[in-house]
């Protein structure tokens, strides 16, 4: 690993993720006391307003690390522990047998068997079926659309099961970051998003994070652009949405500074213990939403990057808005890089998605920037 890096290359590179197709992007690397920050493109493709690197975003399920971390504190505080069957909190959640078999560990690291709610949870909740029909009416019909989580659960529940308790791989699904969301209220007795507020992100000094409890963004932020494979054409701004339908799993919003700040702080051991941060290092297989392998611990992806070795951190997606967020075993390097285009890709005749030149440009920038 280099101990510096070039400003101009990683200009250059953030360039060229906008050069090959994304409206915006906008992008913090750092390397110890060294912080380089960058943008190019359009937060408004109408007006000509361009990206700057401390806009605030929707960044997706990088919202799980921080609702991993909370249950993490309360393991350390003695109020939680991993190996729990989330029966014992949850009983009319998840009852029987299953809730005996599911543990807290199981729902952090999507080993749990629970299936993802989304297909099962309404007949056109956010854009499922319609949106797989072309047709991106149901977006639009649920942007202001409350949902409630206990709805959802109840839906992934009784879904049927993507395999066995603490069968490997897991099968990644927001169904368990919604039930973790209930058990810290169970526990604290507020609501998942303040005790996640108050514990994390607070606790971390981040003034420009939180759990979406609006449809609006507030400050200053870019568009969001869904294009959901090309069905969307030309690609429709959704950055004003009702996040209620994967709270805890998926409805923050914050910055590339914000992002690198707190996951340093979570590796530094400034969030949870040395022993709770070995835990949430612990991998298993668990396959993707789009169905790839990736090695998951508790609310942390383990990524192998080529000729930069292992990095923790996170990546997430809604609707128009995307992040990843990677730091080095060591600390020392991060980066943390937003877009505000997402499904890009459009599909083969086989449901797959085509490569396209923003999936090159953005593995370039990650190599450049680390």
């Amino acid at each position: 690993m280099t101990n510096t890096f070039d400003p101009i290359a990683l200009q250059n590179a953030v360039a060229d993720v906008h050069r090959a197709g994304v409206p915006g992007v906008f992008a913090e690397v750092r390397h110890g006391d060294r912080t380089w920050c960058g943008a190019a493109g359009f937060a408004d493709i109408d007006t000509g307003r361009l990206v700057t690197p401390e806009m605030r975003h929707r960044v997706g399920s990088l919202t799980k690390t921080f609702t991993a971390a909370a249950v993490l504190q309360l393991v350390d505080e003695g109020e939680l522990a991993l190996d729990t069957p989330i029966g014992q909190h949850l009983p009319r959640l998840v009852p029987g047998d299953r809730g005996a078999a599911i543990t807290i560990r199981m729902l952090i690291n999507h080993t749990s068997g629970l299936a993802e709610y989304l297909p099962y949870a309404y007949p056109s909740l956010a854009g499922f079926p319609e949106v797989a029909k072309t047709t991106p009416q149901s977006l639009d019909d649920h942007r202001y659309t409350r949902f409630h989580a206990v709805d959802l659960i109840v839906r992934g529940v009784s879904a049927p099961a993507t395999g066995a308790p603490g069968g490997e791989p897991g099968t990644y699904s927001n169904t368990n970051y919604l039930l973790l969301g209930q058990l810290l209220e169970t526990v604290t007795g507020i609501a998942a998003e303040k005790h996640i507020t108050r514990a994390v992100i607070e606790r971390a000094g981040l003034h420009h994070t939180e759990l979406a409890t609006e449809p609006t963004i507030t400050g200053p932020h870019s568009k969001h652009y869904e294009s959901w494979f090309g069905m969307i054409d030309p690609p429709r701004d959704y950055s004003v949405y009702d996040m209620s339908f994967v709270g805890p799993a998926a409805s923050l919003i914050s910055t590339t500074g914000d992002l690198n700040r707190f996951y340093r702080l979570l590796l530094a051991g400034e969030i949870i213990s040395a022993s709770a941060l070995a835990e949430m290092q612990r991998t298993v297989p668990v396959t993707s939403f789009e169905g790839k392998p990736i090695d998951y611990g508790l609310g942390l992806h383990r990524f192998t990057v080529p000729e930069r070795g292992i990095h923790w951190g996170h990546d997430g997606s809604v609707w128009g808005g995307g992040a990843v967020s990677m730091i080095s075993a060591d600390g020392e390097r991060q980066l943390t890089i937003a877009v505000n285009l997402q499904r890009w890709n459009r599909l083969d005749a086989s449901g797959r998605p085509r490569p396209h030149p923003i999936d090159a440009a953005l593995a370039a920038f990650v190599q450049a920037a680390l």
